[in-house]
């Protein structure tokens, strides 16, 4: 029995559990990373010391400020973005711009903006002349390799995991004026220690704009292959497509490829496939027919 979806993706090991196989051979395109990142592992194993050691993120904060192009006071290094997400609702509140949005943004009656850019789950950019008191960024610079859209005035939270493709670190960001009082109340050390430890050469290795350009390139061979076998794909920016195919996570999940249920969007007819690397592709290729085939 596959398992049903969870709210946010990710869903690769709890698949490879229900079919009894190691996860590493489980393709999980539920999660939107970016596929041309750097061997986060090798960098993780030069710094493994670092769980001896109580975090500080003093350095990582610094590098990541001067690669955004931000005041090192406007930035808090976060437990991902969704602590960073959190940070924000918490001490300013709001609500979504319109839905559907992304389920961990706040939904109150009222109160400051939030839009996410590009779009999850659409994965369209945002206009020019779209506004937002809250910018989530999370998949903005692989989306336009820039970090930030830099807005004045408005906040900013971004997931560098997404962009370095490792979600198992937990980094994130808040690009705020009053970035300092926004994290005031956090307990002591909330970032790990091998997070802030590996920035900084993660950083040294980021490129954003030959990122974006690749996973462009890699979404059209993606949505030319969903469209051979008949499905519709959405345009998009992001580094996923979304497609209209009611049960396709279902037929996928057998053969070992997981896509991401839209229903916590609000669109449970839809599906959020990530944009592969070269094996997630072929394997993808190789599912397709067979899961087509069921829906036939």
């Amino acid at each position: 029995m596959i398992p049903a979806p969870g709210p946010h993706g990710g869903d690769g090991s709890a698949v490879a559990r229900a079919l009894g196989v190691d996860p590493s051979s489980v393709v999980d395109l539920s999660m939107s990373l970016n596929p041309f990142a750097p061997d986060v592992g090798a960098l993780v194993r030069r710094h493994v010391d670092a769980v001896r050691r109580y975090p500080d993120a003093t350095e990582a904060t610094a590098v990541l400020a001067d690669a955004i192009g931000a005041d090192l006071d406007r930035v808090v290094l976060t437990n991902g973005g969704s602590e960073a997400i959190s940070l924000v609702a918490r001490a300013i509140g709001g609500t979504v711009a319109s839905e559907p949005e992304f389920s961990l943004h706040p939904r109150s009656s009222s109160g400051p903006r939030w839009r996410s850019n590009p779009h999850n789950p659409t994965g369209v950019l945002s206009p020019a002349d779209a506004t937002a008191d809250v910018w989530d960024e999370a998949f903005y610079p692989l989306a336009t390799g820039e970090w930030t859209r830099g807005d004045a005035g408005s906040i900013v939270v971004g997931s560098l995991t997404k962009v370095f493709a490792c979600p198992g670190l937990r980094l994130g960001y808040v690009i705020a004026d009053d970035a300092r009082h926004i994290a005031s109340d956090r307990p002591a050390w909330p970032v790990g220690g091998l997070g802030p430890e590996v920035l900084p050469e993660l950083l040294a290795l980021a490129d954003l704009r030959g990122w974006r350009a690749a996973i462009a390139r890699r979404r059209d061979e993606l949505a030319a292959l969903l469209r051979t076998h008949g499905l519709h794909v959405e345009q998009a920016d992001a580094p996923w497509v979304l497609v209209a195919a009611p049960g396709l996570r279902e037929r996928l999940a057998p053969h070992g490829i997981v896509v991401r249920s839209c229903a916590s969007f609000g669109l449970p007819d839809h599906v959020r496939i990530a944009v592969p690397d070269d094996r997630g592709l072929a394997c993808l290729a190789a599912a397709l027919p067979h899961a087509v085939e069921a829906r036939a």
